[in-house]
């Protein structure tokens, strides 16, 4: 998760972006959790 708030954090990526990266059913590999998401962008995953 520190590789994806730092990116975030850089401006490298938006939340928009950083969605694709959640851990779903529809996307079993993502790398962060929901609860992650929210913590690095404080906007909650629906």
């Amino acid at each position: 998760m520190e590789f994806w708030k730092y990116a975030f954090d850089m401006n490298w990526i938006n939340a928009d972006i950083l969605r694709k990266a959640v851990r779903t059913g529809n996307n079993p590999s993502g790398e962060i959790t929901p609860e992650q998401y929210h913590e690095i962008t404080s906007i909650s995953y629906v």
